[in-house]
């Protein structure tokens, strides 16, 4: 397996992406957990890779919290972020096709609740709580929400970034 080579024109596709979840964020927080993040992070990952999406996710993570907020979740955002590239990099890559692209649409909605489990299981220790499904049971509404807007996100994003991910990955 060979390593992957970031030159400039690798990195500033990374900036870029980075920018964009930055960007999406900071103007979507206005509808909590509803943001353009995740169906960005799928995109990447079905596209360049692992490596690639913990890239993007752990820099737009850090950025957008300094504005937004940075605190303990900042870490259990990451690692709900981690585990999600992980699947879908591991298991969903390689069936990734033209004809699949409904099941990554359900795949993105279920990553809102997906991510809101994990990052509950993760969270509800750490703010003293000690009935993890009470804690997870008063989130779903915001998962809900998650769900929702990365399936919205998935279907506007994923034709406008798709050719531009083919075009990089042919050159």
């Amino acid at each position: 397996m060979s390593m992957k080579r970031y030159d400039a024109k690798h990195i500033a596709l990374l900036a870029i992406l980075v920018a964009l979840n930055y960007v999406g964020r900071v103007v979507f927080q206005f509808l909590p957990n509803v943001q353009p993040m995740t169906a960005i992070l799928l995109i990447l990952t079905l596209y360049l890779g692992l490596g690639d999406g913990l890239i993007v996710a752990g820099l737009s993570l850090f950025l957008s919290n300094m504005i937004m907020g940075m605190g303990p979740w900042t870490f259990a955002q990451l690692f709900s972020y981690a585990v999600i590239i992980l699947f879908t990099g591991i298991v969903l890559r390689p069936i990734h096709g033209n004809k699949t692209k409904w099941l990554f649409v359900l795949f993105a909605l279920f990553s809102g609740f997906f991510y809101g489990f994990v990052i509950s299981l993760v969270s509800y220790k750490t703010y003293g709580m000690t009935n993890f499904w009470a804690y997870y049971t008063l989130g779903l509404p915001f998962d809900f929400a998650h769900a929702v807007g990365n399936a919205g996100f998935y279907i506007i994003l994923e034709p406008i970034l798709r050719p531009l991910f083919e075009k990089y990955i042919k050159k």
